[in-house]
């Protein structure tokens, strides 16, 4: 089954928060309390996320965190790039040379076609899209190319 961890999960649902209302600073607390989750585990991700530069970390009585950037110009895949690392359905697919098996293996190439249709839908889907209801028919077409 293909998954985002927990991390990255709840790292979507706190940009979201701050989505809501884009130019305010929210408390690390207040985002815990909207997103429903503990404040440990929001500090922790709000460090990453301020460390891929997608929210502004602010000081001071008055400081808390806000986005970077505007929320259409926020895609899933650089949440899940600050959260995750690299992507790539596979280790080969992702880091070149990363399996001893890689001289001898068929389906690489294959899995890194699939990792860069996978990694386009979320490159196209922004943090705005992820605010709005899903539509009433959630098939998103997926179509894989053969590339020569």
């Amino acid at each position: 089954m293909l998954r985002v961890s927990k991390l990255t999960d709840y790292a979507t649902v706190v940009m979201t928060v701050l989505a809501e209302s884009s130019d305010e600073v929210f408390s690390a607390q207040t985002l815990a309390e909207r997103a429903h989750l503990e404040l440990p585990t929001v500090s922790k991700l709000l460090k990453q996320l301020a460390q891929a530069e997608l929210v502004e970390s602010f000081r001071g009585v008055n400081g808390g965190y806000r986005l970077a950037r505007a929320p259409e110009r926020i895609s899933l895949a650089d949440i899940l790039v600050a959260m995750e690392g690299p992507f790539g359905m596979t280790e080969c697919s992702a880091h070149h040379g990363a399996c001893g098996h890689e001289p001898h293996c068929g389906v690489r190439g294959n899995w890194r076609r699939v990792s860069e249709v996978i990694e386009t839908t979320l490159k196209q889907m922004t943090l705005a899209d992820m605010r709005r209801p899903p539509p009433k028919r959630a098939a998103i077409p997926m179509r894989l190319v053969a590339t020569a």
